[in-house]
């Protein structure tokens, strides 16, 4: 395909998307290069012994996987979203079998001298597959079991994630209720996961008798001012037998669900324990990696505890610190920025879709890279457990890239319609 021939046929693909993307994978590549950079060493961005080298490589492959996404048919995309979705389906399972422990999770397979997380492309099967769900629901029958065959989606793919031991890819999952919020699903469901969020923090700073207690504080409360309405009585009755019976599985789900370093995260974040050498090193580095960067930075090669490697797995999960030490508060702000019109812009576009496959679609990926973005970032200033997942189109990773410039150009050939 001609260069020319390139040009015309993308004449409509939406320009401040492709921008947005090209700045962020920029940024990531320099921010990688930075916490990589070794003054002593010769000056090679293609050597594969350094992240910035082999994150080069992958760089260049997804310029490739553009040019191949921009070329299929929408209509391919569209009708095998499910088989794509059953694809990535299969390979989380045979990951369960044949996958190397690292780092306490069985997610990754090994290709030669590459290794791949199928979970990521887990994703935007996920993404692609509802989409074709709650696009070809026209009846109202079909509307009703929407909501359950979505569910079954997302539960599927969580639960294989769970057995990988990948419990922040496994959460980011749940970044789907963006989609089902803007496609009616009732606000009861967002007052019930406040209310279970709630009860397993308070359960786990304090302890079972003292949730058990609050709760029938509130329930009191209100049984003291809808005491003569009967049905209003006897569902919050319901919803405090069932919060007493979660209260007592909190310490089951959270001994067996979150691993060991990830509880000592947890409790470190909740003020139940201290382990500055251990458990909260990663944090307290990363905490004064940004402090270091201040108003305006210290310039580019210029980053002490990056370089130094005081923050572990800096090029990586805690690549933002790298950033905000290197361009400090300023540098943060752009990024931030840059995201967040990302992320309107695929909504904007979303809204005025006409095929409501695209607006599905728009709307799971928008989902997907906010909660990366909010994750990410949140655990690397400490207001979130550190769970581990990568900041898109930054943090070093091919699965990473690719995967996530899939999600985008999909869309963007999608919406080139």
């Amino acid at each position: 395909m001609t260069l020319t021939a390139v040009k015309n046929s993308s004449k409509s693909y939406d320009i401040q998307l492709i921008v947005y993307y090209i700045l962020l994978v920029t940024i990531g590549w320099f921010a990688i290069y930075a916490s990589a950079y070794d003054k002593d060493a010769a000056f090679d961005v293609f050597t594969l012994h350094k992240p910035f080298g082999r994150q080069l490589i992958w760089i260049g492959v997804s310029l490739l996987e553009i040019l191949i996404l921009l070329l299929i048919d929408n209509k391919l995309i569209y009708s095998y979203a499910h088989y794509f979705y059953g694809f990535c389906l299969l390979i989380m399972v045979i990951v369960l079998f044949v996958a190397p422990e690292i780092s306490g999770a069985r997610a990754w397979i090994r290709i030669g001298a590459f290794s791949m997380q199928p979970v990521e492309f887990m994703k935007l099967a996920t993404a692609l597959s509802l989409a074709k769900f709650f696009s070809d629901s026209k009846t109202e029958r079909q509307r009703q079991n929407i909501w359950l065959y979505a569910s079954l989606l997302i539960g599927v793919a969580i639960i294989l994630t769970f057995l990988q031991h990948d419990t922040g890819s496994a959460l980011v999952f749940l970044s789907f209720i963006i989609l089902f919020y803007r496609e009616g699903l009732s606000t009861n469901f967002l007052i019930i996961g406040i209310m279970v969020a709630f009860i397993f923090i308070f359960t786990l700073l304090f302890n079972e008798i003292y949730t058990i207690g609050a709760l029938l504080t509130v329930f009191l409360i209100f049984w003291y001012f809808q005491r003569k309405n009967k049905r209003k009585m006897l569902r919050n009755l319901y919803i405090l037998i069932a919060s007493v019976i979660f209260v007592f599985a909190v310490n089951i789900l959270y001994n067996n669900i979150f691993q060991v370093h990830q509880k000592q995260r947890i409790d470190s974040i909740l003020g139940k324990s201290s382990d500055p050498k251990g458990a909260d090193f990663n944090l307290n580095q990363s905490l004064i990696a940004i402090g270091s960067g201040g108003f305006m930075g210290k310039g580019f090669q210029r980053s002490t505890q990056m370089q130094l490697n005081f923050v572990p797995e800096q090029s990586t999960d805690f690549i933002f610190c790298g950033i905000a030490e290197t361009f400090g508060f300023v540098g943060c702000l752009v990024l931030v920025a840059i995201f967040m019109l990302l992320i309107i812009r695929i909504i904007v576009l979303s809204e005025k879709q006409r095929n409501p496959f695209v607006h599905y679609y728009g709307y799971a990926i928008a989902g997907l890279f906010f909660f990366h973005f909010a994750i990410n970032i949140g655990m690397t200033i400490g207001i979130l457990p550190i769970i581990g997942i990568p900041l898109p189109f930054i943090s070093y990773g091919g699965t990473s890239i690719l995967a996530f410039t899939a999600m985008l150009f999909i869309f963007i050939k999608l919406d080139n319609n």
